[in-house]
């Protein structure tokens, strides 16, 4: 049985739906995002689920690969939001836009947004790039005979 109450133990819809779709997009970053508001905006952490997640990205007319093109776009040409972009690209890369996407998309907003906005964005992307590479590379478990000659 799935639980709806949210966190002030009202039953939510809202707050059901938008964090279900904020860990479709997001997995446990976007979750780590809303966690790190608990101890010092637990009504912003429920609205940033309710709102953007339980109401917007849950419409029907988008799927979410245009909507985080959308958000990877909108971050990067405000140019003061990198660790929301960051966190974007990384949900673009898991809903399927590609890195060549990603960056297309980055560079189309220096016409828009300016090259400084454009190179911080590509800056972001490379970051999220290479710890997904580290990730991915990473093993799932040391093997046992390393572990033992430490």
């Amino acid at each position: 049985m799935t639980n709806t109450q949210a966190p002030d133990g009202h039953d939510d819809t809202r707050y059901v739906r938008g964090l279900a779709k904020l860990q479709e997009i997001d997995g446990e970053g976007g979750v780590k995002v809303v966690e790190s508001l608990a101890d010092i905006a637990p009504d912003f952490a429920r609205l940033l689920i309710e709102f953007p997640f339980g109401d917007v990205y849950s419409r029907p007319g988008l799927d979410l690969r245009a909507r985080e093109i959308a958000v990877v776009a909108a971050l990067t040409a405000m140019g003061n939001a990198a660790p929301q972009l960051k966190v974007h690209i990384q949900g673009a890369l898991n809903v399927g836009v590609t890195r060549t996407e990603v960056v297309e998309v980055i560079m189309q907003m220096a016409v828009y947004a300016g090259f400084p906005a454009a190179l911080n964005g590509l800056a972001a992307a490379r970051e999220v790039f290479a710890a997904d590479d580290e990730k991915s590379a990473r093993p799932l478990a040391e093997p046992r005979a390393s572990l033992e000659a430490a």
